[in-house]
């Protein structure tokens, strides 16, 4: 994967899931990185690097991560579930939209609006 299609990969399952919410996108040479801002308190960290092609998906609240999918060489692809966001449980690799739809599931679950 390259940046251009992480980038729009991203875009499309975020404006799919989630329509209303303001995103902030940068990159910098091999790298994706910003925020889909869920509420006031609540975002979604996003990062991409494809050099590495490590990625992390981290929903943030109050400063503090509640759920995460990410992947990088050393632990693959690995979830941070919402009953201990400090773990690190390994995945089948999903799809970025695949990705956003679990993070669409878990907001409703965490009735995050």
């Amino acid at each position: 994967m390259n940046t251009t299609d992480f980038a729009r990969d991203l875009l499309n399952a975020l404006a799919q899931c989630l329509p209303k919410i303001k995103v902030d996108l940068q990159t910098e040479g091999p790298i994706v990185q910003g925020r889909a801002h869920i509420n006031a308190e609540t975002f979604l960290a996003f990062y991409f690097n494809q050099v590495t092609q490590t990625q992390a998906f981290a929903l943030v609240k109050q400063a503090q991560r509640v759920w995460g999918i990410d992947f990088d060489s050393g632990r693959g692809w690995h979830r941070h579930p919402t009953s201990n966001p400090s773990d690190h449980l390994p995945i089948e690799p999903p799809s970025i939209a695949s990705i956003i739809a679990e993070l669409k599931q878990t907001l409703d679950e965490l009735e995050i609006r």
